[in-house]
């Protein structure tokens, strides 16, 4: 009901005519293509602020082939214009430094992780596990309900959160169809980012429930993460 998402491994020409390995994630709603798919792209070998921009520089690219069926359109497009849109002067912080492969120091400092899961069969058991991994990691955050609808937006440390994801993926943290325990398979990583100035800093990690739209729309806007919402979680929703 909630769509699709998946994974695509590709290279693309870089600077300096070098190959860079690229990771592209779309989630595609149940309406695509009468709509844009989520994107999220990742790469070793580009910082942060160039992965956003190759992503925003997609959406564009996707926005034109609206109605169509377009995720190998928008590969294939990737792979011929990487290059381009890492030589415009916004990419990144504008420094020539942004076209190397990130440090380790960049993981410093606070992040936020946006994650969607398709279902929760033992909601309490679910619900308590999630908190308990969150409090032991010491990430603040919502786990939030609208409808079908399941996000766990995670602030914290960024090795905390990938600590976070790894329990998730690998414990036995549901029940199937059968009600025998079974491991998240249907998680899904929206969003990825450093925190920036705009986002509001999270005291605590709290349990809500939305009863509409526009309840869950002001709870990201007020956090600062108008845009986020937008990009990924409306097309969960409609």
């Amino acid at each position: 009901t909630d769509g699709t998402v998946f994974r695509i491994h590709t290279k693309a020409e870089g600077l300096m005519d070098v190959a860079v390995p690229l990771e592209l994630v779309f989630h595609l709603p149940v309406n695509y293509p009468l709509c844009l798919p989520g994107i999220s792209i990742n790469s070793e070998h580009l910082t942060r602020a160039q992965c956003v921009t190759v992503k925003e520089k997609l959406l564009e690219q996707a926005e034109n082939l609206l109605s169509g069926p377009m995720v190998h359109e928008l590969v294939l497009w990737i792979q011929q214009n990487l290059r381009c849109i890492l030589n415009q002067p916004e990419t990144g912080s504008g420094s020539e430094e942004s076209t190397f492969p990130t440090s380790p120091t960049v993981d410093d400092g606070l992040w936020i992780t946006l994650l969607h899961l398709d279902h929760m069969r033992a909601k309490t058991k679910y619900v308590k596990t999630v908190q308990k991994w969150a409090s032991d990691l010491r990430l603040t955050g919502r786990l939030m309900f609208m409808g079908k609808v399941i996000l766990i937006l995670l602030q914290g440390d960024r090795s905390n959160i990938k600590e976070y994801l790894i329990l998730q993926k690998t414990s036995k943290v549901d029940v199937d169809s059968s009600g025998k325990k079974c491991k998240e398979k249907m998680i899904s990583v929206l969003f990825e980012t450093k925190v920036q100035t705009e986002h509001k800093r999270f005291l605590a990690f709290e349990v809500k429930e939305y009863s509409s739209l526009d309840e869950l729309q002001k709870e990201f806007e007020t956090a600062g993460l108008k845009k986020l919402f937008s990009a990924f979680v409306l097309g969960l929703v409609k």
